[in-house]
């Protein structure tokens, strides 16, 4: 079944998750109460090595732009309660310096792992860009004075109706070299007895996201792990976590035919992409597992 449109989704009541249009990237606003965070912040324009892989379309300023539309105040003031960097990869932490650095925009605090360039695979660290994201969200926040927290182990926040935990903490192991999607967080945000599981780049290397899993449960929505790609979404994490709903943070087209299939047989989900659907708010209501899906966000 689609989801309803929204005709004015500003004026829809109910605690939500704003899962922005951002390409095959993750920028997702989180709503409850008239308090805002933000989890990853999709990818940007920079390319500060100069590579030519990583001329990418960058989506910051429409971003920053859908944030100051939903969240500002009537002076076009914008608070975000934290933000979350769900690892360092640009098509993720990518415009966290431009929406930290706008001067409407006041970030409280922001959470992110330490990026360890001497812990990442020997590819990512000669052919993406890594450690200049990582250091350009880490520097604006400190222009703007937002209080940076990295020592993740046991955080869960709140934010109006909704409690947020961080899964997958620890930081990498020094003197073994893995991807950096290996170190991504989770992040689970309840209200109630409803759970929605914004599962970053969470893949199964070292057993990460079967752990995720069982620790989880059972879940109502599910962002699925790196973009709908392969290594992640498998038999087990989904036979712990069974979601209703899964929402695929790219264009329908690149989603792989497998982890499609798997959300099919083992789990049942309704799938949705925000790219087929221009964006998707996911609106908890006050029941358990109580999810209305809207489109057209943008």
């Amino acid at each position: 079944e689609a989801p309803v449109e929204a005709a004015s989704y500003t004026g829809v009541s109910g605690d939500k998750i704003h899962f922005l249009n951002t390409g095959s990237s993750d920028a997702i606003l989180l709503e409850s109460e008239g308090k805002f965070a933000m989890v990853d912040c999709g990818e940007d324009s920079d390319n500060p090595r100069g590579l030519p892989e990583l001329d990418l379309e960058g989506y910051e300023n429409k971003i920053v732009e859908y944030v100051k539309k939903t969240a500002g105040d009537e002076n076009g003031k914008v608070t975000l309660e934290f933000v979350i960097g769900t690892h360092a990869h640009s098509d993720h932490l990518g415009g966290f310096d431009t929406l930290i650095s706008d001067p409407d925009i006041t970030v409280k605090e922001a959470y992110l792992k330490r990026y360890y360039e001497d812990r990442i695979a020997i590819n990512e660290v000669e052919e993406w860009d890594n450690y200049e994201v990582y250091s350009q969200m880490i520097s604006a926040a400190n222009k703007r004075g937002v209080t940076i927290c990295q020592d993740l182990d046991g955080v869960t926040l709140a934010l109006g109706n909704y409690t947020v935990t961080l899964y997958n903490t620890a930081e990498a192991t020094e003197g073994k070299r893995v991807g950096e999607n290996d170190n991504s967080l989770a992040v689970l945000v309840e209200k109630g007895g409803t759970k929605a599981l914004l599962a970053g780049d969470v893949n199964i290397n070292g057993g990460v996201e079967k752990s995720i899993g069982k620790q989880v449960g059972k879940i109502d929505l599910l962002k699925v792990g790196h973009h709908g790609y392969g290594w992640s979404t498998r038999s087990a994490f989904l036979s712990s976590t069974s979601p209703e709903i899964a929402i695929f943070t790219n264009k329908p087209e690149w989603v792989t035919f497998p982890v499609k299939f798997r959300l099919a047989m083992n789990s049942r989900s309704a799938m949705f992409s925000t790219g087929e659907c221009n964006g998707i708010i996911a609106v908890l209501g006050d029941e358990a597992g109580e999810i209305t899906l809207l489109k057209n966000i943008h």
